[in-house]
């Protein structure tokens, strides 16, 4: 499910998540239509990932005026891949989910 020399940076709740095997949803703002696509008690996690996101730096005028040099930083998250009732597969950030309770 998940990269051993990955999982030791692992953050704790999605430690959690991956352990579990099992998710729910952190809150209640995910779009009610794409909750009802998975269980309402505990969803399926099926993997697991660590993604890094490339940050950018322009130093052009031209692209950006007024700016001379422009830098964001790169980003790592986490994305929990969960699994519908249909079988289906969807990845989501690990801040909007959490572990299922036994």
């Amino acid at each position: 499910m998940t990269n051993r020399d990955s999982a030791a940076k692992m953050p704790q709740h999605v430690a959690a998540i991956a352990d579990c095997g099992y998710a729910i949803w952190a809150t209640d703002d995910v779009d009610p239509k794409l909750r009802a696509r998975f269980d309402s008690e505990r969803i399926r996690v099926a993997g697991v990932r660590n993604v890094r996101i490339w940050g950018l730096q322009v130093d052009d005028e031209r692209e950006l005026p007024g700016r001379e040099r422009t830098s964001m930083p790169d980003e790592e998250t986490w994305e929990i891949n969960l699994e519908a009732k249909d079988g289906s597969h969807f990845e989501f950030n690990s801040t909007l989910l959490r572990a299922a309770p036994v």
